[in-house]
């Protein structure tokens, strides 16, 4: 699973743009989480096929950052996310990215991209 993440002007259609681009090569997102701080956005999108992800953003002249992701299960019950951050901050892994991609059954599908994902993904085994 990759992270696509893409930095936008903070204006009306922006987001339409890079959904639009997307849908033309029949993308379906399955994560998207944007932030807007000051004149910026900070959008990041986990697509379903990233092949044509990375096709429709480069034809459309989309700048993007690409980065894989460590995909985490966790019990949807307080204290997972501490026991989790905790456990990478303690093996100096920073993190970049940290948001939820599916909910079921009392579990929580936390996607997590890091400054060092070799190490991130021994100390999540």
């Amino acid at each position: 699973m990759k992270d696509f993440a893409i930095q936008l002007a903070h204006r009306p259609g922006e987001l339409a743009r890079v959904a639009h681009a997307l849908s033309r090569y029949g993308v379906n997102i399955k994560s998207v989480a944007g932030l807007a701080v000051g004149n910026e956005v900070l959008l990041r999108i986990i697509a379903d096929d990233v092949e044509a992800a990375r096709a429709a953003l480069d034809r459309a002249g989309i700048r993007f950052e690409e980065t894989e992701v460590i995909s985490v299960l966790l019990e949807n019950r307080a204290g997972e996310l501490a026991n989790v951050s905790t456990r990478l901050a303690e093996a100096g892994v920073n993190l970049k990215a940290v948001y939820v991609t599916g909910l079921a059954d009392g579990l929580v599908e936390l996607a997590i991209v890091a400054d060092d994902i070799k190490k991130a993904k021994r100390v999540l085994e």
